[in-house]
């Protein structure tokens, strides 16, 4: 089962509280629904349903699964197929403080340290063939990154600058480079990115007999 981490992200980075003023305020967040606006865009939707046709599993941090508790734990239509299938689970969340979650179909991970993380998430990636998908979640997903165990990334990049706020990856982060394998842009100026991790490369910029030389390291 590969995972991949699927993400709203601005231009500088920042992460919290896209989806309206009052889903992530810690830290006195006050910019919160600035992905709000570009929802509407079409490719946004037509791409966000492709993500959710390939899930099998689910694994989140335990604001991230508050967060669809809240929402589409509680949608009763049955002609939302989308609630329908992030209500079918499984959810895996990873905390150290949920200890009986009342939406079925979902699982605590309470990891000792990051390497016994490192191995619960491992068992379930060693599962039946599949994908195991982390939404929002952002702290896990980092987390994820430094240990080595996302296989894609599917960003969403907004236009907009937010200037404040939790970020995808902080100062101390794993060094990854990464193979742009799809790419897209939405009516709205949305920019949709799956990204595979590749090996951090390094090069040298010269002048050499009066012309410009790049040497790239392998």
């Amino acid at each position: 089962m590969r995972l991949s981490v699927n993400i709203f992200t601005s231009l500088d980075g920042v992460v919290q509280g896209p989806g309206g003023p009052e889903e992530d305020t810690r830290g006195g967040f006050t910019e919160g629904g600035w992905f709000v606006p570009f929802t509407t865009d079409p490719v946004f939707g037509e791409v966000v349903d492709g993500w959710f046709a390939e899930v099998d599993a689910f694994l989140l941090g335990r604001t991230t699964y508050d967060m669809f508790w809240a929402s589409w734990g509680q949608v009763t239509d049955p002609d939302d197929a989308l609630a329908a299938r992030i209500d079918a689970g499984p959810r895996y969340v990873v905390s150290s403080t949920l200890r009986d979650p009342e939406w079925a179909g979902t699982t605590v991970i309470d990891p000792a340290d990051d390497a016994d993380l490192a191995a619960r998430v491992q068992e379930l990636k060693d599962g039946p063939d599949g994908e195991l998908q982390v939404h929002g979640s952002a702290r896990l997903a980092s987390t994820l990154h430094d240990l080595g165990l996302v296989d894609v990334w599917r960003l969403v990049v907004a236009p907009v600058v937010v200037g404040s706020g939790a970020r995808l990856f902080d100062d101390g982060a794993a060094p990854s480079g990464f193979a742009v394998t799809r790419s897209r842009i939405g009516e709205s100026g949305l920019v949709f990115l799956d990204l595979e991790p590749r090996p951090l490369r390094h090069g040298t910029a010269d002048v050499v007999d009066g012309s410009q030389s790049v040497r790239v390291e392998d």
